[in-house]
């Protein structure tokens, strides 16, 4: 059985009949069954799958240049994007029997291209949360050791492609959700600009930081994805109208590239010495090919997880506010009045650190306390996102490590919230100033775990951003 990494290996072993779709969707089945202690998949498609495989095949066979530029390409999505007449959970109690009604359009456009869907990847509870613990399915374990987790929100989607259970997945990414567990598991994850791809069907979080972002083992996929994924949708208003440019195909200026690095990210105690190691250790091999490497400090990079965790709190505050125990999903009982019905369903729906974000974001908005929280929090955004444009103005990329530490051990930080969120101090920063960012392999430490490293780059500025991570592989 060969285990596929790349599209373009899938595509031509198609064209010369060493294997069909259908093969390849029983090859994923028997690998998603010998890996169940993993906890990848909240609910596998396998008869759907097949008869998809089947069609693909019969398109294939027809010579007639019928078959979409997915074909052969078999993924799985995260458990929070819409997929109709499928069930979608969210990770949560609350959302108990719940059929989607409609096909979240990223998710619509790869199946018009002929994408196999072979299932549902389980994630932390409605995307929040770093270790992929917070799941009302259990947790997913890390493929390079099951003891360890797999990052989050995106946990099984990582761990999918990293344990070769499909060839990619679709993810979301509010505060490093794809990027962070692709680091833990040794992946590529790409989060797109803000609005560079529809969120219609994708179930909020925050709304002015949510986007979907592919997990692939190469680039050259994740740009694939995104490039069918991007552009225009009626039915989201904050989705930009800029042409998608064909991102697999990018190639980087010919001039020496003028590259920026968080020197918090490599000179600090606070980041493990592996990590610092494999940094500099990139670093010096792109001074070796001829390009600027500069280190620079961010004056506000302190304030980058406050700012992040009031706004997106206070934004899921408001976006949970759905899930009542009313008209879909969990509901208690037990329940004698209206008010016991939303009490004992929310408190019994939803998990503890989703409840903790809720009571966090209820507080930032409170009459007595917005002006002090809210709204101090969307200045020093603001002021982030300024901070970010002066480096931008004389660099092409920022690059640092994607997470100061591999991944951690299950239940490690489960008692601690303020550790779990510093996972994320360096993926954040993509989600307040909605730049793109990426995160590819960069070795792995003495333990044999995956390290990260993070690129981002200007608004749009995808096809570059693909381009470097192609160039650095």
């Amino acid at each position: 059985m060969t285990l596929y990494r790349n599209f373009a290996t899938v595509q031509a072993d198609l064209k010369n009949g060493i294997v069909t779709c259908r093969q390849l969707v029983e090859q994923y089945l028997v690998r998603i069954d010998e890996h169940r202690h993993l906890n990848v998949f909240t609910e596998v498609y396998a008869d759907e799958a097949r008869k998809q495989a089947d069609r693909i095949d019969q398109k294939l066979a027809a010579s007639n240049g019928s078959a979409g530029r997915l074909a052969g390409m078999v993924i799985g999505i995260k458990d929070v994007l819409n997929y109709a007449g499928h069930g979608v959970r969210a990770g949560s109690r609350i959302l108990d029997n719940f059929i989607a009604q409609f096909t979240a359009t990223a998710v619509q456009r790869l199946i018009d291209e002929d994408v196999i869907i072979i299932g549902r990847q389980n994630c932390d509870e409605f995307a929040m949360g770093s270790s992929n613990e917070n799941s009302a399915f259990g947790p997913v374990r890390n493929a390079a050791d099951p003891n360890r987790v797999p990052g989050g929100s995106s946990g099984g989607s990582a761990v999918a492609v990293q344990a070769g259970l499909c060839l990619a997945s679709i993810g979301s990414d509010t505060g490093g959700s794809v990027r962070q567990p692709a680091a833990f598991c040794g992946v590529v994850g790409l989060k797109p600009t803000y609005g560079r791809v529809s969120r219609w069907g994708l179930i909020a979080y925050a709304s002015s930081f949510d986007c979907i972002g592919p997990i692939a083992n190469t680039a050259e996929d994740a740009a694939l994805l995104l490039e069918i994924m991007a552009g225009p949708d009626d039915f989201d208003s904050t989705v930009s109208a800029q042409p998608v440019q064909p991102y697999s195909q990018a190639q980087l200026p010919n001039r020496p590239l003028r590259i920026a690095y968080l020197r918090d990210g490599v000179e600090s105690e606070g980041i493990e010495a592996s990590i610092r190691e494999a940094t500099q250790r990139k670093i010096e091999e792109l001074r070796a090919a001829g390009h600027t490497v500069e280190p620079v400090d961010l004056s506000l990079l302190k304030y980058l997880l406050p700012t992040y965790y009031i706004l997106t709190t206070a934004e899921a505050s408001s976006n949970l506010s759905r899930f009542d125990g009313v008209r879909y999903g969990y509901r208690n009982a037990s329940v004698t009045d209206l008010l016991s019905l939303y009490k004992k369903s929310r408190t019994e729906g939803f998990g503890a650190e989703v409840r903790r974000r809720i009571l966090l974001g209820t507080f930032a908005l409170s009459a007595s306390y917005y002006d002090a929280y809210y709204t101090k929090a969307q200045q020093v955004r603001r002021l982030i996102r300024e901070e970010t444009e002066r480096v931008f103005d004389q660099y092409d990329f920022l690059l640092s490590p994607t997470t100061p530490t591999p991944a951690f051990r299950l239940g490690e930080k489960t008692e601690d919230p303020l550790q779990m969120y510093l996972a994320d101090i360096f993926t954040v920063q993509a989600n307040v100033v909605g730049y793109p960012a990426i995160s590819i392999p960069n070795g792995t430490d003495n333990n044999g775990l995956p390290i990260g490293i993070q690129l981002l780059a200007p608004p749009f500025a995808e096809g570059a951003l693909v381009a470097l991570a192609k160039a650095m592989a």
